[in-house]
């Protein structure tokens, strides 16, 4: 399972091995919205009135929160888990990461009304092992952007979002890399794993 908070912290949002994605209103009890996906749902992340999720059977689903539907769906590879989605701070870029270790990443365009347009930029073969986590830099860390990917390889690998070349390749971890995280001015990632104590790497 998966949760995460609106920013005003106004609502939250889940994703469940039952296949559903739902809202909750933190300021009245039950689920307030519900949708259905076709498989379990590994993560979720909000995008300016909407979500995006990403599953088991390699699908990724746009809801316009404000349509209340699907508004997208993109299968990268068909029965790929999708492991780990990050947004740009600007809503510029979305990164979906699979269970082959590739990177698929998205130009957003605006739509009619919202970004729901999804222009292929570029894939990206990061890792051999699972891809466990996907990060984009925060936006103190302008004018350089960069992507964070954490693996079941032991590494964590550092990519100039300009081109998506390799920056670095962090290792000290004797197990798989469950997570990471960017400082809020993006010149520490700090990073966990399995059975081992955190990381913190400076650039």
């Amino acid at each position: 399972m998966v949760v995460g908070f609106q920013c005003d912290g106004k609502w939250m949002y889940s994703g469940s091995e039952d296949g559903t994605v739902k809202i909750w209103d933190l300021r009245a009890p039950g689920c307030q919205r519900e949708y259905e996906s076709r498989g379990a749902v590994n993560i979720v992340v909000l995008h300016p009135n909407q979500l995006i999720s990403g599953d088991q059977n390699g699908n990724i689903r746009v809801w316009d929160l404000t349509a209340n539907s699907c508004s997208c769906e993109l299968v990268p590879e068909v029965d790929t888990a999708m492991r780990s989605l990050t947004v740009m701070w600007d809503g510029s870029l979305v990164v979906a990461a699979n269970n082959h270790g590739t990177c698929y990443i998205w130009r957003l365009l605006k739509g009619n009304q919202t970004m729901t347009n999804f222009e292929p930029l570029h894939k990206l073969q990061a890792h051999n092992g699972y891809i466990l986590k996907c990060l984009l830099s925060p936006e103190f860390c302008d004018p350089h952007r960069y992507l964070a990917t954490a693996s079941s390889d032991h590494t964590v690998k550092i990519w100039n979002v300009d081109g998506f070349t390799l920056e670095k390749t962090l290792i000290g971890h004797q197990r798989w890399v469950w997570d990471c995280v960017f400082s809020v001015d993006g010149a520490y990632l700090i990073t966990a794993g399995l059975r081992h104590p955190c990381q913190n790497h400076r650039f």
